[in-house]
């Protein structure tokens, strides 16, 4: 791995206000001088817990160069494939903004439901997490919207979160997605990739 990526300069430019936190310096730490592997796994078993979850069910080949290039095409390129999603999360962990991906997650989810009391329970659900002033997860999404979703709880259907998914991917596009694909962070999985490095089993590196 080259040798300026432990440059603060560097990783100031990768990351906002990398310096400022203690705890984003431990993060920092874990990533020089690892593969796919360490710093992936490492990353994850340090935020592991219910928040990623889906992330730990992971049983798709793993990536080669030309995926993860194919990353830099498109938010939803990256978001469709599953190693993609565990990088992505992992920076925008490093950001502190993993509630947007973790909400257009859980609308993903639930747009795959269909009996009715699945519906209302899991709707009630990202309310509470992620929609309701002061959720532990808090979106940002504006009142009108927020409004509207109130107003389906009692009898939701799979269109309930559609508009606020579509801000969420919108705002994830239009700001996390760029600065993930120019941050050292993608240039170091890409060049990984073209070295012919995989990322091993995430299930194999937490120990599970």
């Amino acid at each position: 791995m080259k040798e300026d990526l432990t440059s603060t300069s560097n990783w100031r430019m990768a990351f906002t206000d990398w310096s400022k936190s203690t705890e984003q310096s431990k993060v920092k730490n874990t990533m020089t001088g690892r593969n796919w592997k360490s710093k992936l796994g490492l990353l994850l078993k340090k935020n592991s817990g219910n928040s990623i979850s889906y992330l730990m069910k992971i049983k798709s080949r793993r990536p080669i160069a030309d995926d993860v290039s194919q990353w830099a095409q498109s938010l939803d390129k990256l978001l469709s494939h599953k190693y993609g999603k565990i990088a992505f999360f992992v920076f925008l962990k490093m950001e502190f903004c993993e509630e947007n991906i973790e909400f257009w997650n859980a609308c993903e989810d639930f747009r795959m439901l269909s009996s009715h009391q699945e519906l209302t329970s899991k709707a009630n659900s990202i309310y509470e997490e992620f929609i309701k002033t002061e959720a532990p997860k808090e979106v940002n999404l504006d009142f009108y919207t927020k409004s509207k979703i109130i107003q389906s709880l009692n009898e939701p259907n799979e269109a309930s979160f559609l508009v606020a998914q579509g801000k969420v991917y919108s705002l994830m596009e239009n700001n996390s997605y760029p600065r993930f694909i120019h941050s050292d962070f993608y240039k170091e999985l890409l060049a990984d990739a073209r070295r012919g490095k995989s990322i091993a089993s995430i299930k194999g590196t937490l120990g599970t």
